[in-house]
């Protein structure tokens, strides 16, 4: 009874806990309430003989080496660097993150160097010392026009919110290039996908004679009586059924289409296509091109559309945390938290939806083997 531990998510926060807490002697039981490992990290193959990420693109990038060699253990990782192109309303398309050449595309203009990019968007920006918004911190950095190119329709269809309801931190995140570096994580030092995928590679994280993994299986509170401590994963205000109100995410339908393959030299080098228009499309993922992902050659490729939506019209798969710019969501967190400080001695609340927070799967990883560490000193 002293060591059996529940944890409640397969995804890469309950993953990491189960295979530390087997190694350091525990038995784990890790449940899922859908019938597969890997969380939205969850890859298959298709019948077109194509790799398709279930939840959308996962792109590891990080910069600390230390989260990579704890990883490496479970599958080889093979070297990747991301690249997005948009789709502009004259049908050319530019890189993103916005670059020098991201500027010559859209202006016509004739930038040669990091300064003359640098100057070029200080002129177009607008100062403002403290931005409060998405819009704001935009406008301070890249001027209105690229504004509403770029991110306006964007954030708009992928948050259902416009820029000057959103918090800047949700746009702090991406990247401003000056020169002509085109690719989409390059402030990353590792950029890495795994070799044959994240499946695979949760197969073997999760192959511990002291961890039993039970898929298709619902969190029920009674479950709590068999376990000596709990790491749980889901929605924390689903958990206390919804007492302060619920905590909001978008959510993602996903349409795909096969086509096939071209011949000759007309393949793009970039697998994702980000669209500016009003349509109810974000995004698009060519999954053929990442490195890998063509496992086996029919002639046929696969596309995947993005449509995001709220998470309730979506068989409430829930995707990324809702930040605006008052936190009107992050108070009501809050008090999730505080009440789970105070009631709960023997659960800890992890990963994206435990904790509310929209997180990299490195930041996962990292936090999830600080946490676990930290509950083991304290054992």
């Amino acid at each position: 009874m002293r060591k059996k531990i529940l944890i409640v998510g397969a995804g890469f926060a309950g993953a990491v806990h189960a295979r530390v807490l087997a190694e350091c002697g525990y038995s784990v039981d890790l449940i899922d309430r859908r019938n597969h490992i890997g969380g939205n990290a969850y890859d298959y193959t298709d019948e077109n003989g194509i790799r398709v990420h279930a939840y959308g693109p996962h792109l590891f990038h990080t910069k600390n080496s230390k989260i990579i060699d704890w990883l490496s253990r479970f599958g080889n990782l093979v070297p990747y660097e991301h690249k997005v192109r948009a789709l502009l309303p004259s049908g050319q398309t530019a890189p993103l993150p916005i670059n020098l050449d991201t500027l010559n595309i859209v202006f016509d203009s004739n930038l040669n160097s990091p300064t003359e990019a640098a100057e070029f968007l200080g002129r177009l920006s607008v100062p403002l010392a403290a931005p409060r918004s998405a819009a704001e911190y935009l406008y301070s950095k890249i001027g209105r026009e690229l504004t509403d190119l770029f991110f306006r329709p964007y954030t708009k269809k992928m948050w259902g919110f416009d820029l000057e309801e959103m918090s800047a931190a949700v746009v702090k995140r991406i990247p401003l290039n000056f020169d002509r570096v085109d690719t989409y994580f390059y402030k990353d030092e590792i950029q890495v996908l795994p070799q044959s995928g994240y499946t695979v590679l949760f197969e073997s994280m999760l192959d511990h004679p002291s961890i039993r993994v039970h898929l298709s299986v619902m969190f029920a509170h009674d479950m709590l009586n068999d376990y000596s401590f709990c790491f749980n994963s889901m929605p924390i205000d689903e958990f206390y059924q919804y007492q302060f109100g619920d905590l909001p995410y978008r959510s993602i339908k996903f349409h795909s289409r096969t086509e096939l393959a071209t011949t000759g030299n007309t393949e793009p080098s970039w697998s994702v296509t980000n669209f500016t228009d009003l349509g109810p499309y974000t995004r698009e993922t060519a999954w053929h091109i990442l490195p890998y992902h063509l496992v086996s050659e029919t002639g046929k490729r696969t596309f995947t559309r993005e449509e995001p939506c709220d998470y309730k019209d979506n068989n409430f798969e829930r995707y990324y945390p809702v930040k605006t710019a008052d936190e009107r969501y992050q108070k009501i967190y809050q008090q999730y938290h505080q009440l789970s400080c105070s009631q709960e001695k023997s659960i800890s609340f992890i990963g994206r939806c435990g904790t509310y927070q929209y997180l990299d799967m490195d930041q996962v990883i990292n936090q999830s083997l600080a946490n676990v560490n930290v509950w083991l000193a304290q054992q």
